[in-house]
């Protein structure tokens, strides 16, 4: 239940509002979801209740052979952090050793991981209401009779639901007489598929679209009546008043039994054993030392041992001296056996720390980038270094990492698919049977972009235009209900993450039917939160190519030829990118981009770094490229609303092309700290506008204490606002300017 963002969704925040006292979360046979739930049914004062519907075999988990439908549900919710750990354990063996299907438990597992979990007879499809449709009263007792005595004690129900279902009534008649006879405890329960009764048919569509059919079609997998909506309390309570009234009394001792703490905002790294008479502070002291020496013989310069004793002083008060470590360690490796690494990636290029460390290989003084892009020392949350590796060693790589911190405690993440505005568009006009061609008329019209949402598409004219066609309007009323919902799972091209224990100790794991691949059941995004290490191993292509041609050079050329010490400023180079003769440059090769490479005519790197920056769809759409050019090329007279602006801007022309910009313009003129300068940048490239309203007050007054008046530092403002949101990471740019600059060198 969530919006698609990250963030609760109306239904959540409803539930709350309704005073509810708790709230399951369940699905078949994983637990997907289950993180994300919780943070967000704790943001809006629920309770969340974990579990998971899982699929149980009649026999053991090792059967096969038999049909699809002999593969039973049963409900299975954790009562606290050792019902979790039970449930993720069960939920991870059931992809690695009970796929059949679905993901299998058995009863001996469910026994032996039983602590703290609360089971719940389960649906239909449960084996004991399986024995009950079929007349075998025996069988039944025997079923709940083993449960009763497998679990902890009073942690079994039986569990009764009515959405109208002649055969749920059959069943619910002969649950009451096993309470009687067994005194094993009822429970009332609602199987909620979608938040409405008016959402069934959305719901109806979804089915169709995971199981490939047509809703008009007749044979198909279809919910036989509208009742799998949430229901409120008076609801159940009235379904339930006269056939089991203790029923919906035990929903709340449920949740009160319920009393999961996940532990969020954590860090827990795998161990990294550091040599005798250091601990890991002091060995990332020495290395970094050490590795600056290396990298200027003729004397380290004062700013530089400034900057380095500063970001040290950040990673060890926040605890993450073992981060940088690890990634040293593998990345050393690497380098040891010649598998080539990328220069850097993404905002770590920043850090004087990662270049001493030779993670990275860009400069930071020397780029004028910033540390807190990388690392804001206000907020706790873990780096993330994603690091380029030459695509035919990338494996290479994992594979020391899985043997040095075991196996068990290094695994794939998974993604997850989603319906984007488009693809529900497509998917829904399937299952409607509308025409190809009409479907495609109508998906064109819908923008294409990160941010791009279906209601505000709807608000256009075209779209409303089309709307007036009923088969239309009934394809986007639908698709609106679906857009955001999952669609299918993938294994992450390069997140990996590795765990101080086992990975299951943290996330369940998945397998599919078809792969051996071992992914996690929680993403990149909810797996940091929970204090897990997430590395990114990218294989680049263009690094094996380099490495090839670098090899090319020195068997040819000049045995001592070394990519890293060449020129930066060699005229061949650039008269050969000011003429746009840029196929397979790195990053330049595009139509596009070549086009670009002809207008701006770089002559120093620094333009191939603005270059990389501007050529995205903001830049281009806000005019920050063209004042560029312009500006470049003396069109148009580079200004600056205050002096302390040019120092910052000069590299750009006076135009804010980096987020770094931002970040420093904040400082220099208001007294930002940089944290709250990471933070204005964050702001300003989400658009969150409540958040940049209340940093304009204090940018005026902190420009204020700089003499600059509040008209003018509200002129900047305005500045920062509409460039800073389409700003890109400077760090990134360097360092793939770099990886352009080689190629293009070669």
């Amino acid at each position: 239940l969530s919006d698609g963002d990250g963030k609760p969704s109306q239904a959540l925040k409803d539930l709350a509002a309704s005073g509810a006292k708790g709230f399951a979360v369940t699905d078949h046979g994983n637990m997907y979801g289950a993180v994300e739930f919780y943070s967000n049914a704790k943001a809006v004062g629920l309770k969340a209740i974990i579990g998971c519907e899982m699929y149980i075999s009649k026999g053991t988990r090792f059967d096969r052979g038999h049909s699809q439908k002999e593969n039973c549900h049963l409900t299975v919710l954790a009562k606290n952090y050792d019902g979790y750990q039970n449930l993720m354990e069960l939920c991870s063996i059931a992809f690695q050793e009970g796929y059949y299907y679905d993901p299998r438990i058995d009863k001996e597992l469910l026994a032996k991981h039983s602590k703290g979990l609360i089971v719940l007879s389960g649906c239909l499809k449960s084996e004991l209401n399986q024995a009950i449709l079929s007349g075998d009263t025996a069988r039944a007792e025997k079923l709940v009779t083993w449960f009763r005595d497998s679990l902890e004690p009073d942690s079994f129900y039986l569990e009764v639901m009515d959405h109208g279902l002649d055969k749920q009534r059959q069943v619910t008649q002969a649950l009451l007489d096993l309470n009687k006879r067994t005194k094993i405890p009822l429970v009332a329960t609602n199987d909620c598929h979608y938040w409405k009764p008016d959402d069934h048919e959305a719901h109806d569509a979804r089915v169709c679209i995971a199981t490939g059919r047509k809703l008009a079609e007749t044979e198909r997998l279809k919910f036989e009546t509208h009742e799998f909506y949430i229901k409120t309390p008076e609801e159940m309570h009235k379904l339930f008043s006269g056939v089991a009234s203790d029923a919906c009394l035990n929903t709340l001792k449920i949740a009160e039994m319920c009393n999961l703490k996940i532990p969020m905002d954590q860090m827990l790294l795998p161990e990294f054993t550091v040599p005798e008479g250091y601990n890991q502070d002091s060995y990332l002291q020495q290395l970094c030392n050490d590795g600056l020496k290396d990298r200027f013989k003729n004397g380290i310069r004062p700013e530089y041992k400034e900057r380095l004793e500063y970001e040290l002083g950040v990673i060890k008060r926040m605890g993450f001296s073992g981060y940088f470590l690890i990634v040293w360690d593998f990345i050393k490796y690497a380098r040891s056996v010649g598998i080539p690494v990328g220069p850097g990636r993404g905002s770590g290029a920043g850090a004087i720390v990662a270049y001493a460390l030779r993670i990275t290989n860009a400069d930071p003084l020397e780029h004028r980038l910033l540390f807190e892009r990388f690392l804001n020392p206000d907020r706790k949350s873990m780096p993330d270094l994603d690091i380029d590796f030459a695509d035919t060693g990338r494996d290479r790589v994992i594979t020391y990492v899985r043997e040095k911190y075991g196996k068990e405690c290094v695994a794939q993440i998974i993604t997850f698919g989603s319906l984007g505005a488009k693809l529900v568009i497509r998917d829904v006009g399937r299952v409607l049977d509308m025409p190809l061609m009409q479907v495609d008329e109508i998906a064109k019209k819908i923008p294409i972009g990160p941010d791009v949402h279906l209601y505000k598409a709807m608000q256009g004219p075209e779209l409303q235009d089309l709307a007036k066609d009923p088969q239309v309007k009934r394809l986007l009323e639908l698709s609106l209900k679906l857009e955001g919902l999952k669609r299918h799972t993938g294994v992450h091209a390069a997140g990996t993450l590795i765990t101080k224990e086992p990975v299951v100790k943290y996330t369940p794991l998945a397998k599919g039917a078809k792969s051996d691949v071992v992914t996690t059941q929680y993403d990149g995004d909810i797996c940091p939160k929970l204090g897990l290490l997430k590395v990114d191993f990218l294989g680049l292509r263009t690094l094996s190519i380099i490495d090839d041609a670098v090899k090319f050079v020195k068997k040819r050329h000049d045995p001592k030829f070394d990519i890293d010490t060449i020129p930066m400023d060699d005229a061949k180079t650039f008269e050969m990118l000011r003429t746009a003769k840029s196929l397979a440059v790195f990053q330049l090769d595009s139509q596009g981009i070549r086009d670009l490479l002809f207008r701006i005519k770089p002559t120093v790197f620094d333009d191939i770094v603005s270059l990389i920056a501007l050529f995205r769809p903001g830049p281009m759409q806000s005019g920050m490229l063209d004042m560029f050019v312009d500006r470049k090329h003396g069109r148009e007279e580079v200004k600056y609303d205050h002096p302390l602006l040019e120092t910052i801007l000069k590299d750009t022309y006076g135009c804010m092309v980096f987020q770094e910009q931002v970040m420093e313009i904040s400082k220099k003129l208001a007294g930002f700290t940089p944290g709250e300068a990471d933070g204005l940048r964050k702001a300003m490239g989400k658009k969150i506008h409540e958040d940049l309203e209340k940093m304009r007050d204090k940018f005026v007054k902190g420009a204020a204490e700089n003499k600059v008046s509040p008209k003018l530092a509200n002129k900047i403002y305005d500045m920062m606002v509409k460039f800073g949101g389409y700003g890109f990471n400077k760090s990134h740019s360097v360092a793939y300017g770099i990886v352009a600059y080689q190629t293009a060198y070669l």
